[in-house]
């Protein structure tokens, strides 16, 4: 494994910890439902006596005294080997994996193109098949971001469902934990592990059990629900090409399932991305302001700017015009999922407005030839953070040799029928998985 990690060009990790992982190895557990697993954690993720760098300069030398719950219980639940330090955004802050402290991160499927973000080098090393599972965060897509992007499994799970303990600050409650994998059976799994209660975090969940046992067990349940199919979720602009081919694997799932496409549902959405933008530049601020302005040359342009705008922007207006916007969003959704008034029980949409774009940026603002007039590449996302309700995306082809995502939204706590969802759409029609060498699609 790491010999195919030292050989890659993908620049997937930024700090391996070998020593400690082949002693971990030597050791493990494997009646353990991840003994012996290799797994990537993504540099946000703190892990003790590891760099808690937030893949940012500024931090380079800080060092974690403590374990972030997720990598935690995939370690001493599950028995997973940890092996490295995924790259990751900048603070988490944008859709591509580039940084000044790392690098350029590339998708295993066509080099130069990005794997997306946050959780980027978790998606590539998954997805060039150097390790087998790795963690991953979702503020505002970044678990289904990636994973729409290189042809994986992504499920942002209903806020609280991992906690995001030990530091768990609530900020504007839009962060899940979770992880990107190959098959759906194997994010079950993860969640089996790590999903669960923790008294440190008032409003994380009681743990569920049967993830995997169950998968494959509801599709009674999913049979007859009802269905909207939508191209602009999130007031998003979506390639014309690729929502045709994505269109066409929402209605082969639906007819696989027994589901009803309704069309005709208001889901028009209020906008909440410049909210949604300003309310969490305070964590940013928190980390940056005793550096702020000196740092600002070892920062992205991304999270420069964010500073610069977020700094004068973000106070009580600017909190109170969130939550107005948030209680705008709830009431809405609300009534998207409200099938006695005629609304729908899922959502399918892309995971993405189009295939996977330069790795070294910028961030794009056309897609598919169509102007979106701002360079908001997470309108299809921002919303199931927002409400907190859990979304996966799931392959559903290539344009030009790039994987494309369907995106699945559900309703709180609906992520087992999500699950079965997508294992349908493995089983039917399974998708390719690419190595680290790989840059088309397979016959």
């Amino acid at each position: 494994m790491y010999a195919a990690i030292d050989a890659s060009d993908l620049n997937a990790f930024s700090q391996l910890h070998r020593e400690q992982a082949e002693a971990a190895a030597r050791d493990a557990d494997v009646s353990k439902p991840l003994g012996g697993v290799p797994i990537g954690v993504k540099e946000l993720d703190d892990v003790a006596g590891w760099p808690s760098t937030h893949a940012c300069v500024v931090y380079r030398d800080k060092v974690a005294t403590e374990t972030n719950t997720n990598p935690g219980r995939a370690r001493d639940r599950g028995g997973a080997v940890l092996v490295g330090q995924t790259t990751a955004s900048e603070f988490g802050g944008v859709n591509l994996t580039r940084t000044v402290l790392n690098g350029v991160t590339h998708n295993p499927w066509q080099h130069g193109r990005t794997p997306g973000g946050s959780s980027g080098g978790t998606a590539a090393a998954v997805a060039g098949g150097l390790v087998t599972l790795g963690t991953g965060g979702d503020g505002g897509g970044s678990i289904r971001i990636p994973a729409g992007f290189c042809g994986l499994v992504g499920l942002k799970a209903t806020y609280g469902r991992i906690p995001l303990t030990p530091d768990a600050r609530l900020g504007a409650m839009t962060v899940t934990h979770g992880c990107l994998s190959r098959s759906v059976r194997d994010t079950a799994r993860w969640f089996d592990v790590c999903n669960g209660h923790d008294p440190r975090e008032p409003l994380s969940l009681p743990r569920v059990e049967g993830w995997e046992d169950e998968l494959g067990t509801h599709l009674d349940e999913l049979r007859g629900l009802r269905v909207a199919v939508v191209p602009d979720w999130g007031a998003a602009v979506v390639s014309p090409v690729m929502w045709e081919l994505l269109e066409e694997a929402a209605d082969q799932l639906i007819a696989d399932l027994g589901m009803v496409r309704v069309d005709g549902v208001d889901t028009e959405l209020p906008r909440m991305g410049a909210a949604w933008s300003v309310a969490n530049s305070v964590g940013l601020i928190e980390k940056l302001q005793d550096h702020w302005p000196g740092c600002a040359d070892d920062l992205t342009p991304e999270i420069r700017m964010a500073m610069e705008y977020g700094q004068g922007q973000y106070g009580a207006e600017a909190r109170m015009k969130l939550e107005r916007r948030r209680v705008e969003l709830n009431e809405k959704m609300a009534q998207i999922f409200d099938t006695a008034a005629g609304g729908v029980d899922l959502v399918m949409t892309a995971s993405n407005p189009d295939v996977a774009f330069a790795a070294e940026g910028p961030l794009p603002d056309t897609f598919g030839g169509i102007d979106a007039g701002a360079k908001i590449n997470g309108r299809l996302t921002f919303p199931a953070n927002l409400y907190g309700n859990p979304a996966i995306s799931i392959p559903a082809g290539f344009v030009d040799g790039l994987p494309i995502g369907l995106q699945v939204v559900g309703r709180h706590f609906s992520e087992q029928l999500l699950l079965d969802v997508a294992l349908t759409a493995e089983r039917n029609r399974p998708w390719p998985l690419t190595t680290v060498t790989a840059g088309t699609v397979p016959a």
